[in-house]
C-alpha cells in the first residue's frame, strides 16, 4: 500500500504536531494578552498528569464513547492521508463528534446536557460549509478522492476562493475557539465549567485532548489541500491560516449559538454557493 507511511505517520506523530501546536497556540496567545505563557510542552504534561489520575465517572459507559470517538477520529485521519473519499472522509468525521455528543448525553449532568446540545448545534453550523468544500473539490479536480485533488495541478484555492473562506470561517467551530467556542472552551475565563467535557476527567479526558490532537491535524490537512500541489508553499500558508485563528481566537470573545449558527449559514451560502455557481458557468 503506497500510502502506508503517511498513514502511520499520522497515528503516531498526529498526536505530537497537534499537542505542539496547542503549546504554540497558548504561548502566542499569552504573548497576545501580555504574558509569558506556560511552557511549549505544557499540552503534554497536562496529559500525562491526566493519565495518572483516579477515573471518575457518573456512568461507566460514557467513557466507551470517548473511546470510539478517539478510534474515529484516527480512522477519519488515516482514511485522509490515505488519499481516500472526501465524502466517506467527512462522513467520518461527523460520526466521530456523534460520539462525543453521546459520551455527554449519557452523563446525564446538566452541565455536559448543554454542552452536547451546543456541539450538535456546531455541527450543524459548520456542516454546509465542509459540504460545499467537497463540492467544490470535486468540481476543479473532477475527483472526490483525496489524493487526485492533492495531485491537481493548480492550488484550488484560484478556484475556490469563496469555499475557501467559508472554510476558514468555520475553523473556529472546528477548533473550539473564540468565538464560536459554544460546546466547550480552552480559555478559563470563558466559563465556570468545560461544558460538553465536565463530566470527563483522568483517562477519559486525556484521550478527548488527544483526540482534539487528531483533528486538528485532520483539518489543516483540509486546508492544506487548498493550496498543494507546492509542499513549502501549502506548508507555510496552512500555519498561516492556524496563526490566523489564534488571532481570532484573541481578539472576539464568544457569541450566542443563534448568531453562530446564523453567521455560518451566512458566509456558507453567500460564498459558497457564489463560488459554486461560478465554477458551474465557467465549466459551461
Amino acid at each position: 500500500m503506497k500510502n502506508l507511511p503517511l498513514i502511520l505517520a499520522y497515528v503516531f506523530l498526529a498526536p505530537f504536531v497537534g499537542g505542539l501546536l496547542a503549546g504554540i497556540d497558548r504561548k502566542i496567545s499569552a504573548r497576545m494578552q501580555s504574558r509569558i505563557g506556560p511552557p511549549l510542552f505544557q499540552p503534554f504534561y497536562d496529559v500525562l498528569k491526566l493519565l495518572e489520575k483516579e477515573n471518575l465517572v457518573a456512568r461507566r459507559s460514557q467513557n466507551l464513547y470517548i473511546i470510539f470517538y478517539l478510534l474515529f477520529m484516527v480512522f477519519t485521519g488515516g482514511l485522509f492521508f490515505a488519499g481516500g473519499d472526501i465524502l466517506l472522509v467527512i462522513f467520518a468525521f461527523t460520526l466521530a463528534a456523534i460520539f462525543l455528543v453521546l459520551g455527554a448525553y449519557k452523563a446525564s449532568s446538566p452541565y455536559s446536557f448543554i454542552g452536547a446540545e451546543r456541539e450538535l448545534l456546531q455541527m450543524m453550523a459548520y456542516e454546509p460549509a465542509v459540504i460545499f468544500t467537497a463540492i467544490g473539490m470535486y468540481m476543479v479536480t473532477k475527483s472526490f478522492f483525496v489524493s487526485d485533488i492533492a495531485a491537481f495541478r493548480t492550488p484550488l484555492w484560484q478556484y475556490l476562493p469563496g469555499i475557501f473562506l467559508s472554510f476558514v470561517f468555520i475553523l473556529a467551530l472546528k477548533l473550539r475557539k473564540s468565538p464560536f467556542d459554544l460546546s466547550s472552551s480552552h480559555h478559563a475565563h470563558q466559563e465556570i465549567v468545560r461544558g460538553i467535557t465536565t463530566e470527563f476527567s483522568g483517562k477519559a479526558l486525556a484521550m478527548i485532548e488527544l483526540t482534539h490532537w487528531y483533528e486538528t491535524v485532520l483539518v489543516m490537512g483540509i486546508v492544506y489541500l487548498f493550496f498543494t500541489p507546492g509542499v513549502l508553499f501549502a506548508a507555510a500558508m496552512t500555519l498561516f491560516v492556524y496563526f490566523f485563528t489564534i488571532l481570532v481566537d484573541n481578539t472576539f470573545a464568544r457569541v450566542k449559538w443563534q448568531l453562530a449558527v446564523n453567521s455560518c449559514w451566512i458566509v456558507t451560502i453567500v460564498l459558497g454557493i457564489a463560488n459554486i455557481i461560478v465554477l458551474f458557468l465557467l465549466k459551461r
